[in-house]
C-alpha cells in the first residue's frame, strides 16, 4: 500500500469537509428547490425535519448554526446569497451550479446509506428533497 495516491485520499477528504455538518445537505436541499429567504429557509429545514423524526427529541435548527452553514457553504461556492436594498432588507440564498453537482454526487452515498441502515430509511424522504433531479439553475 506504500504506494497509495495520496492526492487522492486528500481529495476525498476534502470532498467529505464540504459536507460535513449536521445540517449542510438539508440546506443545500431545500435550495435545490428556489431561491429562499434566510427566514424562510430556518423554517422550511425544521418544520421538514419535525415531521421526518416526529420532534424526537432533536434540537431545531438554530439561527447560529444556520448562519454558519451558509457561510461554510459560501467559502465552497456551493450556494450564492442575494441581499436587497436598504438596511431592514431580506436575505435571499440560491444553490450554485457547483451546489447542484454536489447534491447529485451525494445522491449515491444516500441511497447507499438507505439500503444499508438497520431501520431502512425513508425512500420518499430521498425523492422530497430532489437530490439528483435536474432542476433550473
Amino acid at each position: 500500500m506504500a504506494e497509495f495516491d495520496v492526492s487522492y485520499q486528500q481529495r476525498l477528504n476534502d470532498a467529505v469537509a464540504v459536507i460535513r455538518g449536521r445540517w449542510t445537505i438539508a440546506v443545500l436541499a431545500t435550495l435545490a428547490l428556489r431561491e429562499t429567504q434566510y427566514t424562510d429557509l430556518l423554517a422550511t429545514i425544521n418544520d421538514n425535519e419535525r415531521r421526518s423524526t416526529g420532534d424526537a427529541g432533536r434540537r431545531p435548527l438554530s439561527d447560529r448554526v444556520l448562519t454558519d452553514t451558509l457561510r461554510r457553504a459560501r467559502e465552497h461556492d456551493l450556494i450564492e446569497r442575494r441581499a436587497g436594498s436598504g438596511n431592514f432588507s431580506s436575505v435571499w440564498y440560491r444553490l450554485t451550479p457547483k451546489g447542484r453537482a454536489l447534491l447529485r454526487a451525494v445522491r449515491p452515498l444516500l441511497e447507499w446509506a438507505h439500503e444499508y441502515s438497520e431501520e431502512g430509511g425513508d425512500a420518499a424522504a430521498l425523492r422530497k428533497l430532489n437530490i439528483g433531479t435536474s432542476q433550473p439553475g
